[in-house]
């Protein structure tokens, strides 16, 4: 039986963490990206003080990650966004691979949702990809119900990230996320049943 590590992606209100929870529901194991990236935002000391250097100490408060402040400052421009990539991504794309190791030793498939995958090029550690898209409309829609943003700040959002033709050509399967839940759910359910039987093959 072949050990699988599968990156989960789309673009920010696509989907993703829809598709993830329904995964989970199916008994498989689960690593969140971005909450690796926020735990090594406040344990790392070295993080710490490079986003204290870079951004500011008003970043932290009482420990604890300024989140929206930092978000202010960081996502005012590419190079800002780079910068705070540049950051963080090594030692939580280690942190991902320490732990999806450990989990690969009990299960065949590991998940791990990453938002920004692509554009943090962590595609390598992945055996394959899914990719969920859906139409920006749908997509605004979603976010504007779930964060409570503005249409500029949810723009702004979305500026920053791969648009989904330039993920399409990278991800291993796609899913279209445009119809109903249980229509998402009949997908997603449909992709990994294929993954299934990969990690089955010798």
């Amino acid at each position: 039986m072949k050990k699988l590590l599968i990156g989960i992606t789309g673009g920010i209100g696509s989907g993703k963490s829809t598709v993830t929870h329904y995964y989970k529901s199916l008994g498989y194991e689960i690593l969140k990206a971005d909450d690796i990236a926020k735990q090594v935002m406040v344990e790392d000391k070295e993080i710490i003080e490079n986003i204290k250097k870079e951004f500011g100490e008003k970043c932290y408060i009482q420990g604890k990650l300024n989140t929206k402040y930092l978000a202010k400052k960081a996502f005012s421009h590419p190079d800002e966004v780079a910068k705070l990539n540049r950051i963080v991504h090594p030692k939580a794309i280690a942190k991902v691979k320490e732990l999806a190791k450990k989990l690969l030793k009990n299960n065949s498939i590991v998940l791990v949702e990453a938002a920004i995958l692509f554009e943090a090029h962590w595609e390598d550690i992945f055996d394959y990809i899914i990719l969920i898209t859906s139409e920006e409309d749908k997509r605004i829609l979603r976010i504007i119900e779930r964060d409570n943003a503005s249409l500029q700040e949810i723009k702004s959002r979305i500026m920053h990230q791969l648009p989904d033709n330039a993920k399409k050509g990278k991800s291993d399967f796609i899913i279209e996320n445009n119809g109903s839940l249980e229509e998402l759910k009949e997908k997603a359910k449909f992709i990994i049943s294929l993954i299934e039987n990969i990690s089955k093959t010798k």
